[in-house]
């Protein structure tokens, strides 16, 4: 049965990413396509295989970039940006949509057998720094957007990992709780989290795919991250948003660790998940207080108010945002992760360009 569940949490993820590497490849102008047959693009993605084709193509362009001349390698460069932040952001959705549930599943099976080989407690270690990583590998795919000396230090690097390491840790571990005391209840407490999050993101708005359809699809997703993570998706001020988020989470989380403390004591066998838990909510605890000193320091909205050094003044007299890395003509902006990054950011765009399907013309 545990098997079963894992080929289906692996069949589930990898359709969902499959599907919207083929949705963005649809859309997106035929300069920036694989320069292969469309049925054959489609049929890799049936295969389950579009994203390591992304991949291998995205080391070709890369290549070419390092041989390119002088005058080809500014457009090679773009291309190669533009895959870039596709892959980044379909490897953080197979991580939570693939590799958190089977963290959280693996969990699940030590605690309820109370047997660890040595290969599953390295596997559980790696697994978490890996999910962190994929985090901070979008939000250092976002920075791309903004000017160098924005550009993602070791100590910014740093807090980002850690206070997603320490916010995500605890939340894994009460969800495994809760399956020890009720496993079918964890299907039951996650679609009725996730149709929350759904409605609330479909309460704010987003403009990240090009037709409705799709754009239910990516709202599923990221309704899945944000039951194991803080992800933002909307434009505007995020500070009450992430209060409420946080709040609900730490809220929820909460009770699921007391109601396994409430229904099923631990026994002398596990006695040791008593220090454990005791130890989550300090740990979440430091977790947003990281995040707090990250957002209050080290945001590059907060450096560019600090330096006044802005892009330009937008219409309500406003010049309080980070600025863009002056464009050169032509240049192609991956609209995607170009949208989220206005959202996490604040970011205008420069006058003079609009954008066409999914990238920006100048």
């Amino acid at each position: 049965g545990w098997a079963a569940l894992t080929l289906g949490l692996l069949l589930a993820a990898s359709v969902a990413t499959q599907a919207c590497s083929w949705l963005w490849l649809s859309s997106d102008p035929p300069a920036l396509r694989p320069g292969l047959p469309r049925w054959l693009l489609a049929a890799l993605h049936l295969l389950q295989l579009g994203f390591l084709f992304r991949c291998l193509h995205a080391l070709k362009v890369g290549w070419k970039v390092c041989w390119a001349k002088a005058e080809e390698e500014e457009e090679e460069q773009s291309r190669m940006a533009f895959l870039s932040h596709d892959i980044s952001m379909l490897r953080l959705f197979e991580t939570f949509l693939e590799n958190t549930p089977q963290l959280t599943l693996l969990l699940y099976v030590i605690l309820r057998t109370n047997k660890a080989e040595p290969s599953q407690g390295l596997g559980i270690c790696t697994a978490f720094l890996c999910v962190t990583w994929s985090l901070l590998d979008y939000h250092q795919s976002l920075r791309s957007f903004l000017q160098d000396k924005y550009e993602l230090s070791l100590s910014s690097s740093a807090v980002y990992f850690l206070w997603n390491l320490f916010l995500i840790c605890p939340r894994i571990l009460v969800i495994a709780l809760f399956a020890l005391l009720w496993p079918y209840g964890v299907a039951v407490h996650f679609l009725l989290v996730w149709l929350a999050m759904f409605l609330w993101i479909s309460l704010q708005g987003t403009d990240f795919m090009e037709s409705p359809g799709p754009e239910q699809l990516y709202r599923a997703m990221v309704a899945v991250i944000l039951y194991f993570s803080w992800f933002n998706v909307a434009q505007g001020r995020t500070l009450y948003r992430s209060v409420i988020y946080h709040g609900f989470i730490l809220v929820d989380s909460t009770l699921l660790a007391l109601s396994w403390f409430w229904c099923q004591f631990p026994s002398d066998e596990h006695l040791y998940l008593v220090l454990v838990v005791s130890a989550a909510l300090p740990c979440y605890l430091l977790g947003l207080a990281l995040r707090l000193t990250y957002y209050k320091w080290l945001h590059p909205n907060v450096r560019a108010q600090q330096e006044g050094s802005y892009d330009e003044v937008d219409a309500n007299g406003r010049t309080d945002r980070p600025a863009f890395h002056t464009l050169s003509v032509p240049d192609l902006v991956n609209r995607r992760m170009w949208w989220l990054a206005q959202a996490q950011f604040s970011i205008s765009w420069p006058a003079g360009q609009r954008l066409l399907n999914r990238v920006t013309a100048v």
